[in-house]
């Protein structure tokens, strides 16, 4: 790709979580600091919000490997369980024994769990991503949680992760006692405009890049404007611009790079895209009014002597960089505009010059709610998974090293990826859901003791996009029987 091109040893600008790409600045490494030091201290249940893909995800990755050997990191990965579902999941991440235990049992069980992990010096901190998705139900049995504690300290520290959305939820009558219990809030801040040149060459760097700053002024603001200082924005304009100046055979990032990123991406719907258009739509139609105006004017009284009229050229009231154009001859079909179309052909024949990742007749991506498998290649890894699964012991760990949406290209694009990173023996998928979203967990082998998989996950830490998460086989398993009972996915081969 534009790897060599740039001097580059890996990808900069990938939206998967990567410590190594962790940029400290605007406020990103206080709040990791302060997150660090309330995980360590706090007494209640911490608060990290932000919008969609302005980071929070790295802070939790971030935070997880940056914790003390003594605190032990459990993850929630699906945040839409029900009151009851979300005992046996902490449970399961704990390598807890629950088949057969009520929901009370269970909970007893932590209990006695955790205070023998509290006697032997250790703390257990509980992390939760996208908890605005979380049932309200739900979130008052995260709160009664913080109850478990001794009579100076809290044996379950609670982190949640969400959208804004979640302060929405938090503010209802009915979840006061929650929000009291919160003694640390954290808001993740859009990138500011002025950090962005920072924000960019310290990827870049990152990444292996040597050279002088790449993006000029024209190419920053334009990327600053559309991305609304949201990273994952930032990142995928920035990821594409590259491919666009690669394929110009250029080592300078401009504006009509940026714009050519802009076109093949899907950033025309936010609010301020949406009432920039809205301004554009109305100063096109004062326009033609007032050249309809002119026009009857002109034609109002014509006589021998009056002078000719004066023709309004299209071009006048049609802007030709910021929307479609449209011509008589090809009405109702919208087309890059005359000053995009040029850079956009160049990615198009660059995307087109890159080996095809997945399958040569891509598999459609599967709607939530599939009843079945229908890519051969993935039902023959599931069961294969799903044997393997299925003679793990409960007490046992595993690795997960992602979340795959339910989309089957996808699945192999990851899998061939990783294959060439690790043991392909080692690396098993099993079906999941978030929410009402589907998902194929990937993990990665089996550990009889957690010393053992830690240790594994510090060595995947090195070659992988980011650290894996820790998993026990009982949570697992948990999980993939919920999934069933949803019938998101055919898991019958598990």
């Amino acid at each position: 790709m534009y790897l060599s091109h740039f001097g580059l040893n890996q990808a900069p600008f990938a939206i998967t979580p990567n410590p190594h790409f962790f940029y400290a600045g605007n406020k990103r490494g206080a709040i990791l600091e302060a997150l660090i030091y309330a995980v360590m201290h706090g007494e209640g249940i911490i608060k990290v919000t932000g919008e969609v893909g302005s980071g929070k995800t790295m802070l939790c990755r971030i935070l997880d490997g940056m914790l003390p050997p003594n605190i032990e990191v459990i993850y929630l990965v699906n945040p839409t369980l029900n009151r009851d579902e979300v005992i046996y999941a902490i449970a399961g991440e704990l390598g807890l024994a629950t088949e057969g235990l009520r929901a009370d049992e269970v909970i007893r069980l932590l209990q006695s769990d955790l205070i023998a992990k509290h006697v032997a010096g250790n703390q257990v901190v509980l992390l939760v991503e996208e908890a605005q998705a979380m049932p309200l139900d739900t979130l008052e049995e995260i709160r009664l949680f913080s109850n478990l504690e001794t009579a100076h300290h809290k044996l379950l520290q609670i982190v949640l992760f969400g959208q804004p959305e979640l302060d929405e939820n938090l503010s209802l009558p009915r979840m006061r006692q929650l929000k009291e219990r919160i003694t640390h809030s954290f808001k993740v801040p859009p990138l500011a405009p002025a950090l962005l040149p920072e924000f960019l060459m310290f990827r870049m760097r990152a990444a292996g890049y040597h050279g002088p700053d790449i993006f000029t002024k024209g190419a920053l603001k334009l990327m600053a404007s559309v991305s609304e200082g949201i990273i994952r924005r930032i990142s995928i304009l920035a990821d594409k611009s590259l491919l666009a100046a690669f394929a110009d055979n250029t080592h300078t990032i401009q504006a009509k790079h940026v714009r050519a990123a802009i076109e093949d991406s899907e950033f025309s719907n936010t609010p301020r895209t949406r009432r920039r258009a809205i301004l554009l739509v109305g100063a096109i139609l004062l326009a033609a009014v007032a050249a309809a105006g002119s026009w009857f004017a002109l034609h109002k009284k014509p006589t021998p002597a009056a002078q000719p009229a004066v023709a309004v050229s299209p071009q006048a009231i049609r802007p030709t960089a910021l929307i479609p154009t449209v011509g008589p001859s090809d009405a109702g079909t919208a087309r890059p505009a005359p000053a995009v179309a040029a850079t956009v052909a160049p990615i198009a024949a660059a995307a087109a010059a890159i080996p095809a990742a997945a399958p040569a007749e891509p598999t459609p991506a599967l709607p939530a709610s599939a009843a079945r498998i229908v890519d051969p290649a993935i039902q023959q890894v599931l069961k294969v998974s799903g044997a393997w699964l299925t003679s793990q012991a409960p007490q046992h760990y595993s690795l997960q090293l992602a979340l795959i949406e339910n989309d089957a290209s996808q699945l192999h694009r990851y899998l061939r990826k990783i294959q060439m990173q690790m043991d392909p023996q080692q690396i098993h998928v099993y079906p999941t859901r978030i929410g009402e979203q589907a998902r194929f967990g990937i993990l990665y082998g089996s550990f009889s003791s957690r010393a053992e998989a830690v240790q594994m996950q510090k060595k995947l830490a090195g070659i992988h996009d980011h650290q894996p998460q820790l998993r026990t086989m009982a949570g697992i398993k948990a999980e993939i029987k919920r999934t069933k009972s949803s019938d998101l996915l055919s898991t019958s081969q598990i």
